[in-house]
């Protein structure tokens, strides 16, 4: 199953270089900077300044005038002039393979992510050998195309890889090898990215391939995150001067679902999101998100017919067929941004999925299932450059996200979407983040309130997972079943050594508590590793 997930990859990566490569080349620029939190913070001095009309909200990010050249000064950190020799200038400066050239340009690595550790809670030793690659480049200045790889092996920390054996998926990444359905101690897995871009004209991007979207300011998002994994996806991204809106379609799995055919495949889903980002202001921005979820097929293997809300442009038609087309989860989101002083901004989102406007004000009822996030972040605080904050609060009811049909559910792989939480929670976060020379700093506090279920058969509203009951408790309220709270502090420290890999010595400390009233589990982890590449992977859950 992971080899057929990999091969899958490799033919849609290449499948959409053939279709895009060969169409003419005209004047215009797309390129893809890979989705990492640690490398977008190097940009909030630009984008969330009050004097740029950056879209911030909608990630991965392209590569435009507004932040070239904070780009390029990222790119170049510790580079020197000085190093003449060949392996000096490929270990510091340089990609392994790079060509430019008036027509094209190309770019190739070798990466790894190789890391060491000890949870003293768990009196247990943990590593991480990834070796992979990373290969990217434009065609003329209107194509561009990057794709990366790892094949892994690891030993988690308890709590991690409890997860792991629970679900059968490393979380946000892919199939866990796991042979004859036994439970691992270490872990085996590949993981791919794969995208190519096309720009036709300057207010026009069009993206295919497979990786991950996120939408908001935040840290998390209520609406789309990068926590589940890499997706097959075709997305159209359109920049209107202040408006910018987003049409995306995915091809999505489920591990869990019954399987109807012979060769023991995956049921799937499509998945269609709208998203659209006006800037009111260079202060005031607004959004406007919704997203539908149905069935490729139903449990006997007939697929469904065409519906024209798949290709639908406007932004909430995805919404009209909800109430005649019961198989499919439709929801709705907005998200708003207020720069209150320059490099400074307040940030939220509230999610709809089950509304009616008579009940919304009336307390914890079944008639409204949401969430909201409020946040502040900010970028040079105290005039030092690229010292950056955020504080952040989440909060999703019992429940949201969820269908009476599993298979509808907002996952990709039994992952949540959306919050790495699920639904049926609280959280607050806070994280610091100081880059000076090749030196990175980062510091998290995160505090969660949630329920769990006492067994397979209760279903308190936390994973989505599980179908949404038809007998529920008609008051479901925050933290309902075993209410649990979860401490989380990290901390790391990195020394970059080559900024075109963004290849770095790391050294982490991970501090974790699940406690209720059944059980108290702690993980004191302590890491050291030389890493290098671009993905954005999550263990604060």
């Amino acid at each position: 199953m992971q080899k057929l997930y990999f091969v899958r990859s490799i033919k849609l990566f290449l499948l959409a270089g053939i279709l895009l490569l060969s169409v003419q080349i005209s004047n215009a620029q797309s390129v893809y900077l890979p989705q990492s939190y640690l490398l977008y913070q190097k940009f909030n001095g630009d984008i969330y300044s009050t004097k740029s009309s950056f879209h911030t909200s909608l990630r991965p990010f392209l590569i435009d005038s507004l932040i070239n050249g904070t780009y390029d000064s990222v790119m170049n950190v510790g580079v020197s002039d000085q190093r003449k020799t060949w392996l000096s200038r490929k270990l510091f400066n340089e990609h392994l393979f790079d060509v430019q050239t008036k027509d094209y340009t190309f770019y190739g690595d070798v990466i790894a992510d190789l890391q060491v550790g000890r949870d003293f809670s768990g009196k247990r030793s943990t590593y991480l050998n990834a070796r992979g690659f990373q290969f990217g480049g434009t065609v003329g200045t209107k194509f561009s195309f990057y794709t990366s790889g790892f094949e892994d092996q690891a030993k988690f920390p308890g709590y991690y890889n409890d997860v792991v054996n629970a679900n059968a998926f490393i979380p946000g990444q892919a199939y866990a090898r796991h042979y004859n359905g036994q439970k691992q101690d270490s872990q085996d897995w590949s993981y791919v990215t794969a995208i190519a871009s096309y720009t036709p004209i300057k207010q026009l991007n069009i993206t295919l391939g497979q990786d991950k979207m996120f939408v908001g300011d935040g840290y998390r998002s209520l609406l789309l995150s990068d926590y589940a994994a890499n997706m097959p996806l075709l997305r159209v991204t359109a920049n209107l001067g202040r408006v910018q809106y987003m049409m995306a379609w995915a091809y999505l799995e489920d591990l869990k679902e019954p399987k109807f055919d012979q060769l023991g495949s995956n049921r799937r889903k499509w998945a269609m999101f709208h998203y659209l980002d006006w800037n009111v202001s260079n202060r005031v921005s607004l959004g406007f998100f919704n997203a539908l979820i149905t069935p490729e097929a139903d449990a006997q293997g007939n697929r469904r017919g065409f519906d024209v809300n798949f290709i639908n442009p406007l932004v909430f038609s995805s919404g009209l067929g909800s109430s005649a087309s019961p198989k499919d989860n439709v929801f709705m989101g907005f998200t708003g941004k207020y720069k209150i002083f320059d490099k400074t901004a307040i940030y939220g989102q509230l999610l709809l999925d089950r509304f009616k406007f008579s009940n919304f004000f009336s307390g914890n009822n079944l008639d409204n299932t949401n969430g909201v996030q409020l946040g502040i972040r900010g970028a040079d605080i105290f005039k030092v450059n690229r010292l950056n904050y955020l504080f952040e609060f989440n909060t999703v009811k019992p429940y949201t996200y969820s269908s009476t049909q599993t298979l509808n559910n907002y996952t990709f792989f039994g992952d949540p979407l959306a919050h790495p939480f699920g639904a049926n929670f609280r959280e607050f976060l806070g994280i610091i983040n100081y880059s000076v020379g090749r030196f990175d700093f980062q510091g998290q506090l995160d505090y969660g309130k949630y329920g769990l279920d006492a067994n397979a058969i209760d279903n308190n509203g936390k994973l989505l997972t599980k179908p949404y009951p038809v007998n529920p408790n008609p008051t479901p309220v925050i933290g309902q079943g075993i209410s649990t709270q979860l401490y989380y502090g990290e901390g790391t420290v990195s020394f970059l050594v080559n900024p075109k890999t963004n290849l770095r010595i790391e050294i982490g400390g991970l501090y974790r508590q699940e406690k209720n009233a059944l059980s108290d589990n702690k993980t004191t982890l302590i890491t050291f590793g030389v890493k290098s590449g671009f993905r954005n992977l999550y263990h604060d859950f």
